[in-house]
């Protein structure tokens, strides 16, 4: 099932790399925005026809656009050429265009990082909470993706992913 949702992500996703190599500080409150909503896509398509994952999916539905709202208004500084070929972007992926594909097939260890981005998987022998690991990707300016309980997929810059992996190395024990 390929949702117009997912290609949605995957150019914020892209707009919030260029942003930030344009030099725009980003709140780390979109960076965890962006990976709430990865995850709440992820479970949806699990079972799209429970009412607790639809549920999840429209509050999805609602932060992605606060997410392009604020991303489209940051973009908007940088001129019209700049703002419009994101809107453009974004205009096609709302029609159903593919611009990102996906990969064939979703083994839990297959990756696909957004076009800009690094990513990298852990899984942690037990569970931890999730504000633990919250900080750290707030610190490093990481997007994060809980999978399940122990499985955490981190998108960032390349840097910025290796120190989230340094300081998450000791939860790899636990």
């Amino acid at each position: 099932m390929n949702l117009p949702i997912e290609q949605t992500w995957l150019i914020l996703v892209d707009l919030l790399t260029a942003l930030k190599k344009k030099g725009v500080v980003i709140s780390t409150t979109l960076n965890r925005d962006l990976g709430l909503v990865k995850s709440s896509i992820s479970f949806y398509l699990r079972d799209p026809s429970h009412p607790d994952m639809i549920k999840e999916f429209d509050r999805a539905n609602i932060t992605i656009t606060e997410i392009q709202d604020n991303l489209l208004e940051l973009a908007s500084r940088f001129g019209d050429d700049f703002y419009n070929q994101w809107i453009d972007k974004l205009k096609r992926a709302n029609l159903g265009e593919e611009l990102y594909s996906k990969p064939a097939h979703n083994s839990r260890f297959q990756t696909n990082a957004p076009p800009g981005l690094s990513i990298a998987k852990i899984h942690l022998q037990n569970p931890i909470s999730e504000d633990r690991i919250q900080e750290i990707a707030e610190h490093e300016n990481l997007i994060l993706e809980f999978e399940d309980d122990s499985t955490i997929a981190i998108y960032g810059d390349e840097h910025n992913v290796k120190m989230g992996l340094k300081e998450l190395a000791s939860f790899f024990n636990e």
